[in-house]
């Protein structure tokens, strides 16, 4: 039996790109080299100016596009990520009562943040298994349903619908969602997210796309005096989005690369390009699992398997754990199972910005460490 640290992956077999990490993901050499174009002419220049008000508004106008959202609906953004966002909801968007959906690590977060929260009652909490999404049940006394699009950390996607009849707010956590699968925009209200997963760019920054109602929801609570921290004031976020800034300093290399990827889906035919290139390599990388004989997809329910975040189980005589650690030494990197899960497996990226070919050569290596373990 070969030693792990001895094996090298033949030359023909590896992908062109060895980065599938579950964020921060692979960022395309064309979003570097437009930035490093624009350098001394963006880079090290006031957020407050139209170099980089202008930036932010092409960001705004391509989300707008993408997403095709109907009238009214704004394009919000701060510092602080999706975290960030999550503290600043239980100031600004939940009035007092909310339901969660928690299938895993961080579709508990934002439950998480409201339990603590000592202005709002405790939120309605419906929890499933770990490789399995709950659904939404109306309620009366819900203000605020709380739904995730992608969960990161199990693979497990979930479609997003308005439950039947419900009056409160749908707000959903889409930080790997977005942009990597389809959604309509008429079955959210509030649809947030980081830029680090589809949109190929680096975290600190969150985007909120809001319909009407949550931007009546957002000025309701201003008016009603509850005291909010600046920071996550999401009428202070409104009031700057709409003049095209972020209330304090952003990274302005995360937004320009964040508009070369908007641009890029855009120019290419919108959400259904760039959804399709992350289903076209998931439905590679579990065909391959499926007919393997040591590889099985986690999620067993197909319609629940993630499209840009795959989480692969190996039998027991399989170290999943050795796999990751000789693709690594052969330039494969963040292949490593969600840490909290504690499962024997690797969880796979396929955001946009991934080449197809490459998760068909990831699943080639892996066929040919195992066989030379």
């Amino acid at each position: 039996m070969a030693s792990p640290d001895t094996l090298k992956i033949p030359a023909e077999l590896l992908p062109r790109d060895g980065r599938f990490g579950a964020g921060p993901s692979k960022v395309r050499t064309e979003q570097l080299t437009a930035l490093l174009a624009d350098g001394t002419t963006y880079m090290g220049t006031s957020h407050r100016q139209a170099t980089v008000k202008n930036k932010v508004k092409e960001v705004q106008d391509g989300l707008r596009a993408l997403f095709n959202l109907p009238d009214g609906y704004e394009v919000l953004l701060g510092n602080g990520g999706s975290t960030c966002f999550w503290d600043a909801a239980t100031f600004h968007l939940v009035l007092n009562h909310s339901q969660h959906l928690v299938f895993g690590e961080f579709s508990s977060k934002f439950a998480e943040a409201v339990t603590q929260a000592p202005h709002l009652s405790d939120p309605q909490v419906i929890k499933s298994d770990v490789g399995t999404h709950p659904l939404a049940v109306t309620t009366d006394g819900v203000d605020l349903y709380a739904l995730t699009h992608n969960e990161t950390s199990t693979g497990v996607m979930m479609p997003i619908t308005r439950p039947a009849g419900s009056k409160g707010l749908v707000v959903v956590d889409a930080t790997s969602a977005a942009g990597g699968l389809m959604v309509d925009p008429s079955q959210f209200d509030v649809y947030y997210f980081a830029p680090q997963k589809s949109f190929a760019a680096d975290g600190g920054l969150w985007l909120a796309i809001c319909s009407p109602a949550a931007i009546e929801r957002i000025e309701q609570i201003s008016a009603s005096g509850r005291w909010t921290p600046a920071f996550f004031d999401l009428k202070i976020a409104l009031d700057n989005s709409r003049l095209n800034q972020t209330y304090n300093t952003p990274a302005l290399a995360t937004i320009h690369m964040l508009a070369s990827q908007v641009k890029w889906f855009n120019d290419n035919g919108g959400l259904s390009f760039s959804a399709g290139r992350s289903r076209t390599s998931a439905e590679i990388l579990y065909t391959w699992a499926e007919a393997s004989s040591f590889a099985t997809p986690f999620v067993t329910n197909p319609a629940e398997r993630s499209n840009v975040v795959g989480t692969i189980d190996f039998t027991d005589d399989i170290d999943a754990s050795v796999i990751a650690k000789v693709l690594r030494a052969n330039g494969i990197v963040d292949t490593d199972p969600y840490r909290k899960l504690g499962r024997n497996q690797l969880r796979i990226s396929m955001f946009p910005a991934i080449d197809s070919e490459d998760v068909a050569a990831l699943c080639a290596s892996i066929n040919w460490i195992v066989g030379n373990l």
